[in-house]
């Protein structure tokens, strides 16, 4: 760090303007366990906002302001440090908000995403921050696009829910001219990283360590790595598609008669197709998890989220009934076995590759995180999520519930899958999913061997 640098962090610690924190547990694995350096693109966070009704230039700023003084993440960079980098936390700090009106040209959808993707993949300065960027695009006087995009190390996806809830809040108090700011939230992020890493002590660690040491033995990969630097590099594709309200009501249902979560049923389904795909009967997945059960944390903006990796064999002799019992129960010790995953990887040896996740290939994901569609007094805010093609995974499969559908989103490596691969494994999901609806005592052997759906 230059000399100059290091005499004005000086004069902020000391006069209080800045404080040092060590990272938080979720925010290692992005320096220690993450196969693409911190500052890499693949870890913005991305979301669009459409908002109706007529707001100010001026009103949003300093709603947007409101937020960074209640949300500390806002006001937070990084340092180097000697084992690790540290946190440094602003007292203040300027607002990254910027509005720009559209021309006729740039309003339809697809001018709007093409937009919207150049902000997401601006880098940012993750030295002397903000860590985030919005935009407000104008189509009409009452008819917006807010295009946030946030590094991963200050935010996960319940994060951009809180934001929106509190923007909107913001902006209500500045159209009534209420004073004051926000109230402050009930557990800081830098609080909540002291909790954590006060509960996490060697002796935690070890107990869980042992249960992943035998959960994970013996695994292999589902296939081989990418060969080359150019499979390895570049942003994944998204491609989405969805499972229609008839699918959505009959997975639902055969969770509830089964006694299984949604999550469980999606994820049984999930292993069968990957196995048809693939030709492999042990079959491991990464997932996330909220890591917000206590209600302090769920108002706070921040990187809480987890991952953890969740094994399936497949038996052909067993009818999926069976085998969704099996995979309920071992999900549940899963989560309840679920520890920091920087820790997860330096307890099983494992040493992370450029390009390639430490662990498992394949992330799979229920997203019930809140989203909240607000609207109020002519004026409404719904937040659309854009996955961001991380570099942590080969394949992705992301399914989110709409209403009784559920959309289904997929990324992947161009390198090493192509579009039709991707529609061809979709159509294998549903294919499943359809199946072990109408005949939960299917054998697996009989679905392993079916056409396509």
């Amino acid at each position: 760090m230059p000399q100059e640098a290091r005499t004005r962090l000086r004069q902020w610690l000391e006069s209080g303007e800045a404080r040092l924190q060590p990272l938080t547990l979720p925010q290692r694995e992005l320096w220690e366990a993450s196969p693409v350096p911190p500052g890499d693109v693949s870890n913005h966070i991305c979301a669009l906002i459409n908002v109706r009704g007529p707001i100010t230039h001026q009103g949003c700023e300093a709603a947007v302001q409101k937020v960074a003084e209640r949300q500390e993440v806002f006001r937070l960079s990084f340092l180097p440090g000697k084992d690790r980098p540290m946190q440094l936390i602003r007292k203040s700090n300027r607002q990254m908000l910027q509005f720009r009106d559209l021309p006729p040209a740039q309003q339809h959808p697809e001018a709007v995403e093409e937009l919207a993707q150049e902000i997401f993949r601006r880098p940012f300065d993750m030295v002397s921050g903000p860590l985030y960027r919005s935009e407000v695009l104008r189509r009409s006087a009452d008819d917006h696009v807010l295009v946030l995009a946030i590094h991963h190390a200050i935010a996960d996806g319940w994060t951009v829910g809180v934001f929106v809830q509190d923007l909107f809040a913001a902006y209500m108090q500045e159209l009534r001219g209420i004073p004051g700011g926000l109230p402050p939230v009930p557990l800081s992020y830098s609080d909540w990283g002291a909790s954590e890493r006060a509960f996490w002590q060697p002796a935690v660690l070890e107990e869980r360590s042992a249960f992943w040491k035998e959960c994970l033995a013996g695994i292999t990969p589902l296939w081989d790595p990418p060969a080359g630097p150019d499979a390895l590099s570049g942003e994944r594709r998204r491609w989405v598609s969805s499972a229609p309200a008839t699918v959505g009501r009959a997975v639902r249902e055969l969770a509830k008669r089964k006694g299984a979560t949604l999550f469980s049923t999606l994820l049984a389904a999930f292993q069968v197709t990957l196995s048809k795909w693939t030709g492999k009967e042990d079959i491991l997945v990464g997932t996330p998890v909220a890591n917000r059960g206590r209600q302090a944390v769920r108002e706070t903006m921040g990187y809480c989220a987890g991952i953890v990796p969740l094994r399936g064999h497949i038996d052909r002799d067993r009818t999926f009934s069976e085998r969704l019992r099996t995979v309920h129960d071992s999900t549940l010790d899963a989560f309840a076995n679920a520890m920091p995953f920087a820790e997860l990887v330096k307890a099983l040896g494992v040493v992370t590759s450029p390009g390639c996740n430490p662990l498992f290939q394949v992330r799979f994901a229920l997203q019930n995180h809140p989203v909240p569609d607000i609207s109020v007094n002519g004026m409404s805010l719904q937040l659309r999520m854009r996955s961001t093609g991380t570099c942590r995974f080969d394949l992705a499969c992301e399914v989110t519930e709409e209403g009784e559908a559920l959309e289904v989103v997929w990324l992947y490596r161009p390198g090493m899958f192509s579009a039709e691969d991707i529609q061809t494994l979709h159509r294998m999901y549903l294919g499943v999913l359809t199946s072990v609806c109408s005949s939960p005592e299917i054998l697996t052997a009989a679905l392993m061997t079916t056409t396509l759906g």
